[in-house]
């Protein structure tokens, strides 16, 4: 059975397209001697792999648990006659960490960074109709320099590191466009006049073309425009807000996750050669003084940290519903938002956050040993990451750097501060429309808040330091100060971004652990979350709070879910600790 079938972007969905998920051929390459013997060629593979999911992942049916550094896959793909006349585009949602492809022996390209997407236009290389073997190298070393997030280094899991993640773990597919097509697009909404800002890169200036931007709310067009392609780069803005609409527009929040669909078409001598169906939500958030605002309204922010893992998949979600699913047993044990913790999550999942209204952080994967190749790592990721989501509502804020991650000297040493102010500084200039946590947890430099991370298990446990938020800012409360040395973010939103990471006794056995000790049983557990999470939302300077975590993932147990989103206690009176 193929896994994995729906769209993979369907925030940018076209008609024309066809999976390549599935059974590919697999072969280890041990001796790193494949491009030498030129494999990709004639690939003589004996294993059966199912694509999209890593050959360390249960559901990749490959039983091998050893590292192996260099991976090769292969399949056979034939082009479809309904993209005679198109463009084709062959597209990976993400490969870890080293990608290298060829088609029929061609070499195509290819692609650094495990976490975000790349594509190749393959239309002057095919023939409709005919076959070809697509072939790839994967190269994925236990180096600490490269952005891993939540993979262990070492040859086995350890401590709160994971099962590496190697090679093709997000969908992989065909994609036909018109001979002139966007190959991005940016939007903006202003929810100040109602309008939306629509900025459309062409693959090319096509003579005599156009692109019309229809926009419309639950089936009702609201707007239409017709722009002359002057340039590859076509900006535009729609208003919604016409005399007509009694309603106005409609925002976007968590509890009205209002969504604009809005078709893009280029034309070229008026006839329609590329279609794509999106959609937008207005929405604005900003920051004023110590609070933060959404829609011009105090956001208060009830955040669960979710890591994405699964046992059977590891970072790729088992099938398509299983991260609609996630969606809803967030917003069921009544949080208003995610905070995904160290992976740049599937589209699929920012599409359900948008749809059913769930608020999100984006963070950037860690690497962890401080150096050159670590810095233009991060920042490539960083930027791509932006470049890929960009457009999703419900994503409202950015982590470049986590409790220090990489630059463990960051507290007083310049040159490490320089890095995390970089990829703060970046964010801005790619994303003015998000918040940045900088280093999130303590000892920050650059940033747009200031975040704490606290696993003390009972409120009167708790420093003095919680007292004010002047003091608390000059304070270690957990054994680290807040910020860095020569910052100072005095009068900035503050949040309680981890704490708790409760286990229950039953679980926290052998090599598996929570913070603390465990909970001997299902009320003990209710008891100890409550009165901790009541402490900190007491505290009048706090903007929200963020709970260690969704769900169990393989050591750690201490989720209010176990790894198969079993929920550990009930689920009403965890909605009611975390009720507005």
């Amino acid at each position: 059975m193929i896994r994995r079938t729906a769209h993979p972007r369907p925030d940018r969905a076209r008609q024309n397209w066809q999976t390549l998920n599935g059974p590919w051929r697999f072969r280890f390459d041990w001796s790193n001697e494949g491009k030498k013997r030129r494999w990709y060629e004639k690939p003589a593979f004996d294993l059966t792999i199912q694509v999209p999911f890593a050959y360390q992942a249960e559901l990749s049916g490959i039983k091998e648990k050893r590292h192996c550094d260099v991976l090769w896959y292969a399949r056979e793909i034939t082009i479809p006659e309904t993209m005679r006349d198109q463009r084709v585009l062959l597209h990976f949602g993400a490969v870890d960490y080293q990608a290298d492809v060829w088609l029929d022996g061609q070499y195509l390209g290819g692609h650094e960074g495990g976490y975000t997407p790349f594509t190749f236009d393959i239309t002057d290389l095919i023939e409709i109709g005919k076959s070809y073997t697509l072939t790839v190298r994967c190269e994925d070393r236990l180096d600490r320099e490269q952005p891993r997030g939540k993979q262990s280094w070492k040859p086995a899991p350890f401590a709160c590191w994971y099962t590496p993640v190697s090679g093709i773990w997000q969908s992989v597919w065909l994609e036909g466009v018109g001979t002139v097509y966007p190959v991005d697009f940016r939007l903006t909404p202003r929810i100040d006049d109602g309008s939306l800002k629509a900025e459309m890169a062409l693959n090319e200036l096509p003579e005599n073309g156009s692109l019309r931007l229809t926009a419309s709310f639950q089936g009702r067009v609201v707007a239409r425009q017709e722009t002359a392609a002057l340039d590859r780069l076509v900006s535009t803005t729609l208003y919604l807000n016409s005399p007509r609409d009694r309603e106005g527009v409609r925002l976007w929040s968590p509890e009205q996750p209002n969504l604009y669909d809005l078709a893009i078409e280029t034309l070229k001598d008026g006839q329609v050669t590329d279609r794509v169906e999106t959609y937008f939500g207005m929405r604005q958030i900003e920051i004023a003084g110590d609070q933060i605002l959404l829609n011009r309204d105090v956001l208060y922010q009830r955040l669960v940290l979710d890591q994405g893992y699964w046992p059977d998949g590891l970072l790729t979600a088992p099938d398509d519903e299983a991260l609609k699913k996630d969606v809803e047993l967030t917003k069921a044990l009544g949080f208003n938002g995610a905070r995904k913790h160290q992976k740049f999550e599937d589209p699929q999942y920012l599409y359900w956050a948008d749809h059913l209204g769930l608020l999100v952080w984006g963070e950037l994967p860690s690497a962890y040993a401080f150096g050159d190749r670590e810095k233009r790592s991060l920042l490539r990721d960083l930027s791509e990451a932006i470049r890929r989501d960009y457009n999703h509502p419900a994503l409202i804020a950015w982590t470049p750097l986590n409790e220090s991650w990489g630059v463990p000297c960051i507290r007083g040493q310049k040159k490490q501060q320089k890095l995390a102010d970089a990829l703060y500084a970046l964010v801005h200039a790619l994303d003015g429309t998000r918040f940045v946590s900088g280093n999130d947890g303590w000892e920050q430099a650059a940033t747009d808040v200031a975040t704490v991370h606290d696993y003390t298990a009972w409120p009167e446990q708790l420093s003095a330091a919680y007292g004010s938020a002047e003091a608390l800012l000059q304070a270690a409360p957990a054994s680290r100060m807040i910020q860095a040395q020569g910052y100072d973010h005095t009068g900035k939103p503050l949040l309680m971004t981890e704490y708790g990471g409760i286990a229950m006794a039953k679980d926290a056995e052998g090599e598996n652990w929570g913070y603390n000790g465990a909970a001997r049983d299902e009320e003990s557990f209710l008891q100890r979350y409550a009165a901790i999470t009541a402490a900190f939302r007491a505290m009048p300077y706090f903007r929200g709070y963020c709970y260690t975590q969704l769900t169990d993932v393989f050591q750690e147990v201490n989720g209010l879910l176990d790894m198969d989103r079993n929920p550990k206690a009930d689920m009403e009176k965890i909605r009611e600790i975390n009720r507005p």
